[in-house]
């Protein structure tokens, strides 16, 4: 079986992220003019969606990972457009 190249003491040039794409992920983004109208809509929908969710599951492991993953889904929408408008 071939060895990785750390394990050969090769250097590894390949980055996972360009520098490009470090700056864009870490960088705060100031929100432009309609975008806080568009974070509000997303938590909005969001919450109802949540709120019909603990309305009709059962507590339990399974509701809980929804409720977390529809979270997950506010943040990365938000981030879409924070990081790719403006």
């Amino acid at each position: 079986m071939a060895r990785q190249p750390w394990e050969r003491g090769d250097s590894v040039e390949t980055k996972m992220l360009d520098d490009q794409d470090i700056e864009k992920r870490f960088t705060y983004h100031t929100p432009t003019a309609d975008q806080p109208e568009k974070y509000g809509r997303i938590r909005d929908e969001a919450k109802a969606l949540a709120v019909t969710l603990n309305d009709l599951c059962p507590p339990s492991r399974e509701l809980s990972v929804a409720l977390t993953a529809l979270e997950d889904s506010v943040m990365w929408a938000n981030a879409a457009i924070a990081r790719n408008e403006g």
